[in-house]
C-alpha cells in the first residue's frame, strides 16, 4: 500500500467570470465549490495567490485553490500558493475535466502528460514537474479535435451534468483516504464506482 503524506492542497481549474460558469472546462471549479459547501469552508480572492483560496476548515492547514488566472496561467497561482506555505507537488492534486473520459467517469492518478490540457501544462511548467496527483473528471469528446475549444467551453447536456455532478458527489467521498494519504485505497473506492449514463436518461442511476 502507498503510505505517504496526504494532500495539502486541492485545485481546481476552470475560468473566471460568469461567462463560463456552466462550461464543461470550469468541471474542476464545481468540484471544489461542492467540497467548500459540503464542509462549510470559505474561499476568498487572494491577489497573493491569483485566486480564490481558503483553508479546508478553519483549524486545517490545507488549502483549497480556485485560480482567477485563466486556464493557461493556472500555474501562477498553484506555484504561488504551494511555494509560500512550502507544499510539494506530491501534496497537490489538480481537480480538471477531463476529455478523454466519459462525463459518467471520474480517476485519480499520479503525474503523466498533460493531454493537451492548458491547465495540467501550465502547472507541470510551474512546478517544475509533472509528479501531482490528478482528478479527471470525465467530460466526453465531441469526436473532432478541431471542434474541443468551442466543445470544452460549453455547457453539458443535461444528462451529461447529472453525470458529472455524480462523479463529484463520489469522488468527495474519497476525501479521507487524500487527506491521510492512503491514495491506493482511494483509487480502489473511487474506481469501482461507475455512474450508468444509459440508466440516467431514464431517469434512474446505477453503480456497478
Amino acid at each position: 500500500m502507498e503510505s505517504m503524506s496526504g494532500i495539502k492542497l486541492f485545485v481546481g481549474l476552470g475560468n473566471p467570470g460568469d461567462k463560463y460558469e456552466a462550461t464543461r472546462h470550469n468541471a474542476g471549479f464545481w468540484w471544489i465549490d461542492q467540497l467548500a459547501a459540503s464542509t462549510n469552508s470559505k474561499l476568498a480572492l487572494d491577489a497573493k495567490f491569483l485566486g480564490l483560496a481558503g483553508n479546508l476548515n478553519p483549524s486545517s492547514d490545507t488549502w483549497l485553490l480556485k485560480p482567477t488566472t485563466f486556464m493557461n496561467a493556472s500555474g501562477k497561482a498553484v506555484a504561488a500558493l504551494a511555494n509560500y506555505y512550502k507544499i510539494t507537488p506530491t501534496q497537490i492534486i489538480v481537480i480538471h475535466d477531463e476529455l478523454d473520459l466519459p462525463p459518467d467517469t471520474v480517476k485519480l492518478k499520479k503525474g503523466g502528460g498533460h493531454g493537451g490540457h492548458n491547465g495540467l501544462k501550465d502547472i507541470t511548467s510551474a512546478l517544475g514537474t509533472a509528479d501531482f496527483w490528478r482528478l479527471r473528471l470525465g467530460i466526453g469528446h465531441p469526436g473532432d479535435r478541431n471542434e474541443v475549444v468551442n466543445f470544452v467551453l460549453k455547457a453539458p447536456l443535461r444528462d451529461e451534468q447529472t453525470a458529472i455532478d455524480q462523479c463529484i458527489d463520489n469522488s468527495l467521498q474519497i476525501m479521507p483516504q487524500l487527506l491521510n494519504g492512503d491514495f491506493e485505497a482511494a483509487m480502489l473506492k473511487l474506481h469501482t464506482k461507475k455512474i450508468a449514463l444509459t440508466d440516467m436518461r431514464h431517469g434512474k442511476t446505477s453503480e456497478s
